[in-house]
């Protein structure tokens, strides 16, 4: 069947491995938040928490494990810590899953238009 398909091509195990394992640390409202955060600016381990409405050491046990992921970066700066998103993949894919959440919230048709979903 999929033999039939021009230049069908399964991604490769590592490819399936590092993707599945974005989403599963993405599997968590607070990351979400933090993500959110931070693909609006750099920001310290005390704001996050504060964004995120989660306790300082959670947001940096969250942390550390996306950056382990590639997901986010840190620059220190004295006995700083400031994070940013990775890249402008973090960003595609936090838009992507928040207007697919959006979408089925909203029941929207499947050809609406990504304005008419954005989340608000």
């Amino acid at each position: 069947m999929h033999s039939s398909i021009e230049d069908f091509e399964m991604p490769n195990d590592e490819q399936v491995h590092l993707a599945a394992e974005s989403f599963r640390l993405l599997a968590d409202p607070t990351r979400i938040k933090v993500l959110w955060a931070l693909l609006q600016g750099e920001s310290s381990v005390a704001c996050l928490a504060e964004l995120a409405g989660a306790a300082p050491a959670a947001v940096s046990q969250h942390l550390a494990k996306l950056r382990l992921a590639g997901l986010v970066k840190g620059r220190r700066e004295g006995t700083f810590v400031y994070y940013s998103a990775a890249d402008h993949h973090v960003q595609r894919l936090l838009d992507q899953a928040l207007f697919h959440a959006d979408h089925v919230d909203r029941d929207l048709p499947a050809d609406a238009h990504p304005a008419d979903a954005h989340p608000a």
